[in-house]
């Protein structure tokens, strides 16, 4: 017999993950914007909204790892 596919990725996935992501950035940019070190606000705007991007993509890749993991182990441990 055939083994079933384990379903990784759901479609509603996407979804929780717009959220999440920007949860996340919008927390990180309110903490950055007081760590740059600057008097102008265009400066203090574009380096915190750079820098909580580039963490913000960090934080979901982690978010698609630890999904999946999950998920597999789950699985593997429900066939057991």
């Amino acid at each position: 017999m055939a083994q079933s596919e384990v379903q990784l990725i759901r479609k509603s996935d996407f979804i929780v993950d717009i959220f999440a992501v920007g949860a996340f950035f919008a927390f990180m940019f309110s903490i950055l914007r007081s760590h740059v070190p600057s008097n102008d606000p265009t400066m203090i705007m574009l380096w915190s909204v750079g820098t909580a991007a580039c963490m913000s993509g960090v934080f979901w890749l982690a978010l698609w790892m630890f999904r999946v993991v999950f998920r597999y182990q789950k699985e593997l441990n429900a066939r057991k």
